[in-house]
This record gives structure tokens, sequence and C-alpha cells, in this order.
């Protein structure tokens, strides 16, 4: 089972979870072009995806995603207020209806040989959700857009082999920038984006033995940089209340405008 981060960041986000018999895209938030040179990177092409899971509606998670989905005929997965919202954005109107297919938080979707299974995110879209996709007994899981996370969200994330998980934005950084009050709240609030040092309180509560790689993901542009975010995560755990310390564990930052090396799950 392998993943990989095509794109990760608040200006585009891509995903790729796979094996050997299947291959899957975690939104298509980048144009089907830069889409298509990171599956040849992987020695894949367009016509080798089986399907795009999408995890909302906003321009960062599906701005490709009707070039890659009509050229293609790719089934597209979302939660229902998902597509509703989708199929209301000019471009997504007149695709295929068929080609948009319902998933629900909590129900396992079985696409040839990996497992998916939704889960909820706190963040102001229609009906978000993170997925966890499994080959057998490997499991990954990607959750990026949330504002907050609790006792559901840390459960969902046990258990993981490779987690790419969301660590948006430092927050000193974010109140001294130049966005606007109500943009910095949005994205402060509930259900806005994850924080460096949130993210790495999440991950506190999910480390295990078994945790073979930590991919960052969705930092923002202006308001985080790489270094930052790796050091503030690795901080958090460090000082954390748990048994170990960030050098146990394979911990990256997903890049905005790279492909990530491909993380093989042994």
């Amino acid at each position: 089972m392998r993943l990989c981060s095509i794109a990760s960041g608040s200006s585009g986000n891509c995903i790729y979870v796979g094996s050997d018999a299947t291959h899957l895209l975690v939104d298509v938030g980048i144009s089907g072009k830069r889409t298509e040179s990171g599956l040849r990177e992987l020695g894949l092409s367009g016509r080798d995806i089986d399907g795009i899971l999408i995890t909302h509606e906003h321009s960062d998670h599906i701005s490709g995603l009707a070039v890659m989905a009509r050229k293609y005929e790719i089934p597209i997965y979302a939660t229902a207020g998902t597509i509703r919202a989708m199929r209301a954005i000019k471009g997504l109107q007149d695709l295929d209806g068929e080609l948009f297919r319902e998933v629900r938080e909590d129900t396992k979707l079985v696409l040839k040989d990996l497992t998916v299974n939704p889960m909820h995110i706190s963040h102001d879209a229609a009906q978000p959700v993170g997925y966890r996709i499994s080959y057998g007994s490997k499991r990954v899981a990607v959750c990026t857009d949330l504002g907050a996370y609790n006792d559901y969200t840390v459960e969902c994330l046990k258990g993981m082999d490779a987690l790419l998980l969301e660590a948006n934005h430092d927050v000193n950084m974010l109140q001294v920038g130049p966005y606007p009050y109500y943009l910095k709240q949005r994205i402060l609030g509930e259900r806005g984006h994850l924080s460096n040092e949130n993210s790495g309180r999440l991950l506190c509560r999910v480390l295990h033995d078994g945790l073979q790689t930590v991919l960052l993901g969705h930092l923002s542009r202006e308001n985080n940089l790489p270094e930052l975010a790796y050091e503030s995560v690795r901080m958090e755990i460090n000082m954390g209340d748990n048994p170990y310390q960030a050098s146990d564990f394979d911990i990256r930052v997903a890049r905005r405008s790279e492909i990530s090396p491909v993380i093989q799950i042994a």
C-alpha cells in the first residue's frame, strides 16, 4: 500500500493512495495538468485512477476535478451534502450525474481491494469528511481542514500506519499577518483549520509503535513555514503527555508544489 502527496497546501491539494491493483486520489485541487504530471512521476496516468474521494467542495480541493473526471470518466465519491454543493458550482454542473457516488460517514466503502472509511470533520463546508483507507491490515488516513478535534477524531485516527494530518498555520503569524479580521477568526474557529500546535497535540493522542510516517499537510502559504510546522509539531510531541519522542517517528512536511516521496507501508 502506498501514500503520496502530489500537492498539499492552502492553494491546492491532491493525495494519492493505492495498492498494486487499486489507485485512488483524495481531492483534485490542482490543475488537471499538474495532477497528470504527478501521476506520471508515480508511473500512472488518469486512466489508472479507480476513484476520486472528495473531502469537501472548497476550490483548493476540487479545482481540477471536472477536467480529470470528464477526461477519464472517473467516479467521484463524496457525501450527499458535498455532492449537492459541487453540482451547484460552474464547471461541475454539466458533469455526468452517474459519475457522482454518495459516501456516508462511518460507513465502509469497498473499492476493489481497498476499504474506504469516511469520518466526520469540523470545517465550514457542506458536509466535509476525512478518509481512512485500508488494505488488509495496513491503514492510512488523510485528515485536513478541521478547526477542532474531539475524542471521535482521536478514535478514528488511532492505529494508522501512515497519517497525513493538517498543520495549517502558526497562530502568531496568522494574528499579525495581512488577513482581514473576519478571515483570521474563521481560520482560528472550530470550523476553520488546525494550527501547528493543535496538530501536534492531536498527534500525541494517536501515536503508537506501529505508526510508520506522519505527513504534515495543508500548510498556509501566508501563515506558516514548513520548518516552523515541523519544529512546532515535534515540540508538542516531546513536551506532551505521551511515552514517545518526536525522533521515534518519521515526520515530514508535504510540500505545496512538489510531489512527496512515496510512503510504502511495510
